[in-house]
């Protein structure tokens, strides 16, 4: 009768681990973007807090990927001043719900004043860009 039990019991958790091991192994669902926000700051959930394409040669250039639902992927920003790519990053994400994913740039010296861009990808494929301006 003990011995009944356990076996049950064994069974039970055999079926349970690789339920979950097949949960697990499933392809995730990819991500589903909403909008690409530009800006000087963030918020703490890091969406953009002061949206503007117009920055000083001083500031921090901000850009939020914002999510809707759960997926995963990975984001590439590729940062560009007079057609000359000046930086890139990259972010393996996961989300179980909506979320924003941030990027930013800043030069210590300050950025010359013109025109700037970031393009962002998911998964390999352009999902948007959105052109900066600096000014003095």
């Amino acid at each position: 009768m003990v011995r009944e039990k356990l076996l049950r019991r064994a069974a039970l958790v055999a079926f349970t681990l690789i339920v979950a091991s097949a949960a697990a192994c499933r392809p995730s669902t990819p991500l589903k973007v909403a909008t690409i926000q530009t800006g000087r700051s963030l918020n703490s959930d890091n969406s953009v807090g002061n949206h503007t394409t117009r920055f000083r040669p001083q500031d921090t250039m901000f850009v939020a990927i914002l999510t809707d639902g759960a997926g995963s992927g990975t984001f590439v920003a590729r940062w560009t001043y007079a057609g000359r790519q000046v930086s890139e990053d990259v972010k393996k994400v996961s989300y179980g719900d909506g979320a924003a994913t941030e990027f930013h740039i800043k030069n210590s010296s300050g950025f010359p004043p013109g025109e700037y861009a970031v393009e962002i990808l998911l998964d390999g494929k352009s999902i948007g860009s959105r052109t900066l301006r600096v000014e003095k």
